[in-house]
């Protein structure tokens, strides 16, 4: 096959190439890399590929440190600097804004980073018994496959997690029910780290013996799941407080059940918290709504800085843990909770929880359209300032667009934060005015 030089990366962190006016994504390619590359998915206008061989590298090209590195699907990024990584992800940024919502920042804000590796406080781990191989198999799915890798370590994952993985191998392979526990969940907090495995059927004694032995040899807090996240329950240390982290800038500590939805990377959300209350300009008794505010990551700071909060959340079990961090802080006097589905609000709705001053909206990926458009027009009231963090810069520079040709808002800032180190995910914030 011929070579083919890599013009720029897409999203999704593959490098981008054209033959004969085919646009041909190549995994492990990067900009101005002379390549040939296998395809592995052929559409009349593109080819899906990866590298086969590189003939000319790119200045920017590492050796990964993860000897697991493409084979492991939970990394796509680790063959390149890891500096390269976060421009890289400011580009994805600014062209979806323009490229969707005709849109430049006035100010690009500087990226927000951390740690390179050990960063990932929370990781849903595949377990698989593999008759084949006569093992359990513990970590993330193979890139493009359906099978489990087998690792012995992860790079991204803290140290202590890490040298568990084949220590959990074991402990599965051990038990009587080893094909029946699909998923062990991490969460790792301030306090000990809590492992959540998911069961399709009941232990035995002799397993109950090994799961707290296991618990109690290695620190872990160890909670067993039958359902859905709702239902998994402590199993031991019976008296093992909940997880929790600290936000130390602002005096609060968040707890959270293991299967609730924190953020993975802990030092750069303290930093994404500061620059979020920053861009807002936090006033004394200023009326803020926290939009989508989850278990209070930045509803407790908010209030913690003198503002009158409103925290909106679609989850009435993750809202209840919301209210139990806001008295466990000394805040809940400061804060207004509603369970509301934020993708159904309407004018009527948004107006019904009164006037703001500000607002943050911290959504999922599908974004925040129908709050958007809730919100008043020129001339009309709406908070004067709005915060937008994402995790999608797709569905930001959509509802972007809204905001500023509909509801007479400026995008006057907005940045990266590289909460996922060595993947394509993108994480944002970004400040509108009016």
């Amino acid at each position: 096959m011929n070579p083919v030089t890599i013009e720029s990366l897409d999203y999704e962190g593959h490098g981008v190439a054209h033959v004969e006016g085919k646009a041909i994504f190549i995994d492990g390619a990067l900009p101005g890399e002379l390549v040939t590359y296998v395809a592995y998915r052929r559409k009349p206008k593109f080819e899906s590929a990866g590298v086969d061989a590189v003939l000319k590298a790119s200045s920017q090209r590492v050796t990964p440190a993860c000897p697991h590195f493409g084979v492991c699907g939970g990394c796509s990024m680790q063959h390149l600097d890891a500096t390269a990584q976060v421009a890289a992800k400011q580009r994805v940024l600014e062209d979806a804004f323009w490229h969707i919502a005709r849109l430049r920042p006035t100010t690009i804000l500087s990226p927000i980073i951390g740690p390179a590796w050990g960063y990932r406080r929370r990781a849903r781990l595949t377990v698989r018994k593999v008759d084949k191989k006569g093992c359990v198999l513990v970590g993330f799915y193979e890139k493009r496959r359906s099978f489990v890798a087998e690792m012995d370590s992860c790079a991204v994952l803290p140290a202590p997690i890490s040298e568990l993985l084949v220590k959990m191998r074991e402990l599965i392979a051990a038990l009587s029910i080893p094909d029946r526990v699909p998923q062990i969940e991490v969460a790792a907090g301030d306090m000990p780290t809590a492992l959540v495995l998911r069961i399709l059927e009941a232990i035995s004694t002799d397993d109950a013996v090994l799961l707290r032995e296991f618990a109690d040899r290695h620190g872990v807090t160890i909670y067993l799941q039958t359902s859905g996240p709702e239902s998994a329950t402590l199993f031991h240390p019976p008296d093992a407080p909940m997880p929790s982290y600290h936000l130390p800038e602002f005096g609060v500590t968040l707890r959270f059940r293991p299967t609730d939805f924190t953020q993975v990377n802990h030092d750069v959300n303290r930093v994404l918290v500061r620059r979020a209350l920053g861009l807002l300009d936090i006033q004394p008794g200023d009326r803020v709504a926290d939009m989508f505010c989850g278990l209070g990551n930045f509803t407790l700071p908010l209030a913690r800085m003198g503002a009158r909060v409103v925290g909106v959340e679609g989850s009435a079990p993750l809202l209840e843990r919301a209210k139990e961090n806001a008295v466990f802080n000394g805040l809940a006097e400061h804060i207004e909770y509603h369970v509301a589905n934020l993708f159904k609000v309407t004018p009527e709705s948004l107006a019904a929880w009164g006037s703001f001053d500000k607002m943050l909206i911290d959504p999922p990926r599908d974004g925040a359209m129908e709050l958007i458009k809730s919100l008043g027009g020129p001339g009309e009231a709406a908070p004067s300032r709005i915060v937008y963090v994402s995790c999608s810069p797709a569905t930001l520079a959509r509802d972007a667009g809204v905001l500023v040709h509909e509801k007479g808002y400026r995008l006057v800032a907005a940045g990266v934060a590289n909460m996922f180190p060595h993947t394509s995910h993108v994480e944002s914030i970004a400040l509108f005015e009016r």
